[in-house]
């Protein structure tokens, strides 16, 4: 499985971005896709995480600002990312999981600076 993640860019503090990661490759079942985060010097996070039926968790930092979305038929999904903050900067990667492997996106970077 291949994971391509893209849309990030550099943003003002209080815009938007959304991010959009495309698995390819395989037909294999993808329980759950997510996005993770690292900005620099610090260990990769959990931003948002969405099963296959749409159970979804978030960080807190991202709860109630970032949307996480999928659309199972094509193993797509999306990160809506609202009233950024410069402690949003980071390199931003997608996830997914199947009943017997992890994988993972290149990164995207994200930049939140005025």
């Amino acid at each position: 499985v291949q994971l391509q993640a893209s849309g990030g860019g550099l943003v003002q503090p209080g815009g938007s971005l959304r991010l959009s990661c495309g698995a390819s490759g395989s037909a294999i079942r993808l329980n759950v896709m997510g996005w993770y985060r690292q900005a620099p010097g610090k260990q990769r996070e959990m931003v948002a995480v969405i099963t296959n039926v749409g159970r979804t968790i978030y960080s807190d930092s991202a709860k109630d600002r970032f949307t996480i979305s999928r659309e199972s038929t094509e193993n797509t999904m999306y990160l809506h990312m609202n009233e950024l903050k410069p402690d949003d900067t980071a390199v931003y990667y997608c996830n997914a999981r199947s009943s017997i492997a992890e994988y993972w996106g290149q990164g995207t970077q994200v930049t939140v600076s005025s």
